[in-house]
């Protein structure tokens, strides 16, 4: 004989306990079905709050303490300053020069990555599968490369004494030496002795590390538009820019926002390529943000609570530039 209690019922579903929404499977879970991703995204969120928010809020603290040896070396607490280390940064000069090198680099920095990448994935698009991964693979070597390891490179290639920029430099004929440079001989250019040369090999160093990761995702956003908008263009008898600014720019503009962003934040706080190139913390005239906060926070006398107060200014300024920049995408979306 058939046992019954184990046939579907009317409308086919099935009467085996447990296999029902909200049987006694899911009761036993003791959790809402809706709870379930918020509970999965807890191990992640914990681990950021312990590497990231844990150090943000001490920072913060610090920022309004007077935090030196003796503090640090447990001799004596650390005692609650007020707004003082932030009026100290705030009547430096050196705070303000180190504003402006903050600003005018990242502004230079962004710009020439997001282009120079741009124009490479551009240029991975039109080249074969094979010639496309190639190239690919190597320029992401260049990503791959940490930080200090770039600034030892390019510190070694605009050397004063064994540089390879010297050396070649020398090589050009003098006419076209002193045309281009208004100079014949480059033995023993000191690069990285001024300001200005050294934010020169610091520009041409993020740019080379970053601009790889702006080509790849270039390369995989044009990947997704339908090919058919640029065959049509191409019958119009449409140019390379006008099909790039009226079809490949407003389809992407998702991913240059994101890629924007990015590089804002990663070319505000550059700090160990500066800090190889310079050698330390010894020319304050080429101090940025992140290399004053150090200076101020580790060299003799330490002030931690002065070089948390610089760090503060810097999170603060990041999260405003961000925030406004996504605001007007927001905006632009909306219309």
């Amino acid at each position: 004989m058939t046992n019954t209690s184990t046939l579907p019922r009317r409308g086919g579903r099935s009467s085996t306990p447990g296999r029902r929404r909200g049987g006694p499977a899911a009761k036993a879970r003791g959790l809402p079905n809706w709870s379930i991703p918020y509970v999965l995204l807890v191990p992640g969120l914990l681990v950021i709050g312990a590497l990231l928010l844990y150090p943000l809020v001490q920072v913060a603290v610090m920022a309004f303490q007077k935090v030196g040896l003796v503090q640090i070396s447990g001799k004596k607490p650390a005692t609650w300053v007020g707004w003082e280390n932030f009026d100290r940064i705030l009547s430096n000069e050196v705070f303000w020069s180190a504003l402006r090198n903050t600003v005018v680099f990242a502004v230079v920095a962004v710009t020439l990555t997001l282009v120079v990448g741009t124009a490479v994935g551009l240029l991975l698009n039109k080249l074969g599968r094979k010639m496309s991964a190639f190239v690919v693979i190597g320029i992401m070597f260049a990503w791959a490369v940490p930080p200090v390891a770039q600034g030892i490179i390019w510190k070694w290639l605009f050397d004063a004494e064994a540089g390879i920029v010297n050396w070649a430099l020398n090589l050009l004929p003098d006419w076209l030496s002193n045309l281009l440079f208004g100079r014949a001989d480059w033995t023993g250019e000191p690069w990285l002795n001024d300001a200005w040369s050294i934010y020169m090999v610091l520009v041409i160093t993020v740019v080379w590390a970053g601009f790889p990761f702006i080509a790849v995702s270039v390369l995989a956003g044009v990947k997704g538009i339908p090919a058919e908008l640029y065959e049509a263009a191409k019958v119009d008898g449409a140019s390379a820019w006008r099909t790039f600014r009226k079809i490949t720019f407003p389809l992407l503009k998702p991913v240059f926002a994101v890629l924007t962003v990015l590089s804002i934040i990663w070319d505000f706080k550059v700090f160990s390529q500066l800090y190889v190139l310079m050698g330390g913390p010894a020319n304050r005239e080429a101090f940025n943000l992140s290399l004053y906060s150090y200076a101020e926070a580790f060299r003799p006398p330490p002030k931690m609570g002065s070089g948390a107060a610089i760090a503060m200014v810097l999170t603060v300024i990041l999260l405003v530039v961000t925030a406004v920049y996504v605001r007007q995408l927001v905006k632009q979306e909306e219309m």
